[in-house]
């Protein structure tokens, strides 16, 4: 255990502040059990840092800031793709992704291709949801995520002014993309995005007569 102790605090000091370390960095090096004392210890040490269960990173700091913490979406992207997951923001960590709520979330739900998981990073819960392919087939960079957040939380009692916003995010999106997508989204989600684009269509051509 202490070779690889020895070895993998050698592999710390060449990266740089800030980098973020997950155990699977140094499967080869050591038994898993190995892997996990080596990292508990240089955290201990002050070498690392813990952010959750089985994630760590070197400490940063700034002159005038102070100690500097990865971010939680950073942190989460590093993750996946540690594990080969595909994950997107779902419900209300969508919906503030896109601007159509101000309420910052404390609870950060995706859907992912991988299993299920929860935790947390510092004050913020972390949920990964499995889901079917189907719903991260989706390419948008709007349509993904506005899809997504109409199907958590269903189109009907949407206000005016968030339809107006919905609205906006729709014309950024490429066409062939949303088309693509909205052969993905359920029954009631295209007919609300069709239904608001019939409104643009008539508006705009209202807008010409």
């Amino acid at each position: 255990m202490e070779k690889a102790h020895t070895y993998i605090e050698s592999l710390i000091k060449r990266k740089k502040e800030g980098a973020l370390i997950f155990p699977t960095d140094f499967r080869g090096v050591g038994t898993e059990d190995a892997i996990k004392k080596a990292l508990s210890r240089l955290a201990q040490n002050g070498a690392l840092k813990r952010l959750a269960h089985g994630i760590y990173y070197i400490p940063k700091h700034d002159p005038l800031l102070g100690e500097l913490h990865p971010g939680a979406e950073e942190v989460i992207r590093m993750l996946a793709k540690k594990e080969k997951i595909r994950i997107r923001p779902s419900g209300a960590y969508a919906l503030n992704k896109l601007g159509l709520s101000t309420q910052v979330p404390t609870r950060l739900v995706y859907i992912t291709d991988g299993p299920p998981k929860q935790f947390r990073l510092g004050k913020l819960q972390v949920k990964f949801k499995s889901t079917t392919p189907k719903k991260l087939s989706t390419i948008g960079e709007y349509s993904s995520l506005l899809i997504q957040a109409l199907e958590e939380i269903g189109t009907e009692n949407i206000s005016p002014r968030i339809e107006s916003k919905i609205l906006e995010l729709i014309k950024k999106e490429a066409p062939k993309k949303l088309q693509h997508d909205l052969t993905l989204a359920s029954g009631k989600v295209n007919d609300y995005i069709v239904k608001l684009l019939k409104k643009m269509d008539n508006d705009q051509l209202a807008e010409t007569n």
